[in-house]
């Protein structure tokens, strides 16, 4: 049985070592603001403490303090294109939720593009995948990077939006036990993992192994689930992510599935381009009108 000893002093470790590359600037904005949206670089922390994430933060006018949304971006397994991917940015839907009162991270987590590093969120191959693994590894990133955010003067402490692309979207599910004062609402885009198997559309790694996932990743949820996916998405079809969303639910989480119309040639990129945002933006809305927590004491205090 590991000691508290054993598991405080990593746990304090960590602590000091952000708490001092904080003060040494080694976070936080990284230039200055732009257009659209305030759009400013910044480096967050990430769960490995040699590696900073970068990011991309949008901001509405004003002081704040604002409702915090961070967006999950979709990954793949191919080491050499996680290398080259450029900073995720999700401009469109930044904008939408920074039209409806959103400061807006979208963290780029380890093992991708400029951020570098580990990639931690790693499925472990094809015919074996352990997707509980990737999905609560990416969890943990999305966790740190909001945990870090919520403690600038500009944010909320209450009312989190967690937006998930793809794998960002099957590590948002893995959040859904977060305490809903703190995370208010999820929305995953095709959340999923091992899509277009060994290259080919429609085909899924161990499909039977993350749907097991997906009934894991709900036991203690607390926090609503908006699932949308595209009618042409060849990465995870309507019928399943339906199943994905059945074991969800099966498993305790709240969901409400919809399957948008078909958009574009491929449905599974929707959430990155303007036309397919402003197609969502519909049904956004409606996943945004669920219960918002209004500025409270758990709120941040100019």
């Amino acid at each position: 049985m590991l000691s508290l000893k054993a598991f405080l002093v990593p746990v304090l470790l960590m602590t000091l070592w952000l708490a001092n590359a904080a003060a040494e600037g080694a976070f936080g904005p990284q230039g200055a603001e732009g257009e659209p949206n305030r759009a400013q670089a910044w480096l967050v922390p990430s769960p490995d403490p040699k590696v900073a994430s970068h990011a991309v933060l949008f901001r509405p006018p004003g002081d704040g303090p604002f409702r915090l949304a961070v967006i999950a971006h979709a990954s793949t397994e191919n080491v050499l294109l996680r290398g080259q991917m450029p900073q995720p940015q999700y401009r469109p839907l930044a904008s939408l939720l920074v039209a409806r009162g959103f400061a807006v991270l979208v963290p780029e987590r380890p093992g991708h593009g400029a951020t570098g590093g580990q990639y931690l969120e790693d499925q472990r191959g094809c015919d074996e995948a352990d997707y509980a693994h990737s999905g609560r590894a990416t969890a943990e990133e999305i966790s740190t990077a909001l945990t870090y955010l919520r403690g600038q003067p500009f944010i909320r402490h209450d009312g989190a939006l967690v937006v998930g692309h793809s794998a960002g979207g099957w590590g948002a599910l893995a959040l859904a036990n977060a305490d809903p004062a703190e995370v208010s609402s999820i929305i995953v885009f095709a959340a999923g993992r091992g899509g277009h198997a060994n290259g080919f559309p429609n085909q899924i790694c161990a499909p039977h192994a993350l749907v097991a996932a997906a009934g894991e990743f709900a036991h203690g949820a607390r926090v609503p689930v908006s699932w949308l996916v595209a009618a042409n998405d060849s990465y995870f079809s309507p019928d399943f992510s339906r199943k994905l969303a059945d074991a969800f639910r099966a498993g305790g989480g709240k969901v409400d599935f919809r399957v948008l119309p078909a958009y574009d040639g491929e449905g599974h990129w929707m959430a990155e381009t303007e036309n397919g945002v402003k197609f969502a933006a519909s049904e956004l809305d409606r996943a945004l009108k669920g219960p918002s927590p209004p500025p409270s004491a758990r709120a941040r205090k100019p």
